[in-house]
C-alpha cells in the first residue's frame, strides 16, 4: 500500500501547487501568511474530524515529542510560500526539488537498508529528472522573458532572494522527511495516527498566531471565508499529508524520491487546464520520471 499513498500524496501535492500558485500575489507580502493561515486552519479542522471519528485520544505530549519535525516542516513551507512570489526566478527551482534526494542519502547514510539495484536506479532516474526539468523550465523562462522584452533585476535573478528560499526550503524539508524516516519507519516512535495529529495541530496554532498577527500588528482583516483558490489549495495540502505519514511509515527510503517528484503532477494539469505547451524535451523528462516511479512501484514485486 506504501506506493500507493505516496502516489496520491504526489497527486494531492502536485494539484495543490496550482492553488498556492494562484493564491499567491507578488504585490501582496503577506500572501504567504494568508496560505499558512488556511493550511492551518484546514489541518486543524480535519485533525479534530479524523480524532474523534477513529476515537483516538489526543496526546499533547506527542506535539511535543514531533515538535521539531513540525517545525521544520512548517518553516521549509512557508520559505516555500514566501518563494511563490518570485515563481520567475526559476533558476532556483533545482535547489528546491532536491529535497528527496537529501531525504534519502540521509536515510541510507543513517539506516542502511536491504534495497536493490532497482530501487536505487529508480531514486537516481526521479532525482536526475527532476533536476533536469527545473533546468529545463529556467531556461525556457529566460527565452519567454527576452522575447516579450522584460527585464528581471539582477537582485532578484541571481541574489539572495532567487537562492536562498529554494535553498532552504529543500534543506528543511529533505531533514524534516529524514526524522519523518526515523519516527514513523526505522524507530516507530510514533504511530502514523499520533504524526499527523500533531502536525496538523501544530499548524493550526501557527495559523492562530499569523491570524492574530495580521489583525493586531499588521492591522489587516483577513476573512477566512473568502480564500477561494487558498482553501483548495489547502484541503489538498492536507490530503496529502493524510497519505504522505501513511508512506512514510511503510517505506520512508523509497516513498521521499517519489513525493518529492510531486511538481511533475502540476506541470501535467498545466498542461491540460492552462492549456500551457510543453517542450518535446519536457515531455521526454517526464516520461524518464514516470519511469522512475514505475521502477520503485514494482521493485517489491521482483
Amino acid at each position: 500500500m506504501w506506493f500507493l499513498f505516496a502516489m496520491i500524496t504526489w497527486v494531492c501535492w502536485g494539484a495543490a501547487n496550482l492553488f498556492y500558485k494562484k493564491g499567491s500575489d507578488i504585490k501582496d507580502k503577506n500572501s504567504h501568511a494568508k496560505i499558512a493561515i488556511m493550511v492551518g486552519i484546514v489541518m486543524g479542522i480535519h485533525a479534530t474530524i479524523y480524532m474523534f471519528a477513529n476515537n483516538l485520544d489526543f496526546q499533547f505530549e506527542n506535539m511535543i515529542k514531533y515538535l521539531p519535525i513540525s517545525a521544520l516542516y512548517i518553516t521549509s513551507m512557508i520559505f516555500g510560500y514566501v518563494g511563490l512570489r518570485y515563481l520567475e526566478l526559476s533558476i532556483a527551482a533545482p535547489l528546491q526539488n532536491t529535497s528527496g534526494a537529501i531525504t534519502v542519502i540521509l536515510l541510507y547514510i543513517f539506516f542502511p537498508s536491504e534495497n536493490n539495484w532497482i530501487h536505487y536506479s529508480g531514486i537516481a532516474i526521479i532525482t536526475f529528472g527532476v533536476v533536469w526539468i527545473a533546468v529545463i523550465e529556467r531556461h525556457q523562462d529566460e527565452i519567454i522573458r527576452k522575447l516579450a522584452g522584460v527585464k528581471v533585476d539582477k537582485k532578484y535573478q541571481y541574489g539572495f532572494v532567487a537562492l536562498v528560499f529554494p535553498l532552504l526550503y529543500a534543506i528543511l524539508d529533505g531533514v524534516a522527511s529524514f526524522g519523518d524516516g526515523i519516527v514513523l519507519d526505522n524507530l516507530k516512535l510514533l504511530t502514523s495516527d499520533e504524526v499527523l495529529i500533531a502536525y496538523e495541530y501544530t499548524f493550526f496554532i501557527v495559523a492562530i498566531i499569523y491570524w492574530l498577527y495580521l489583525y493586531f500588528v499588521k492591522k489587516e482583516f483577513m476573512n477566512i471565508f473568502k480564500q477561494k483558490d487558498r482553501t483548495i489549495a489547502a484541503v489538498l495540502e492536507t490530503g496529502g499529508q493524510f497519505f504522505y505519514v501513511k508512506a512514510m511509515a511503510s517505506y520512508a527510503i523509497i516513498s521521499a524520491p517519489i513525493i518529492a517528484s510531486f511538481f511533475i503532477f502540476s506541470i501535467i494539469l498545466g498542461r491540460i487546464f492552462l492549456k500551457e505547451k510543453l517542450s518535446k524535451r519536457q515531455y521526454f523528462v517526464i516520461f524518464i520520471i514516470m519511469i522512475g516511479i514505475v521502477m520503485l512501484g514494482v521493485a517489491d514485486e521482483i
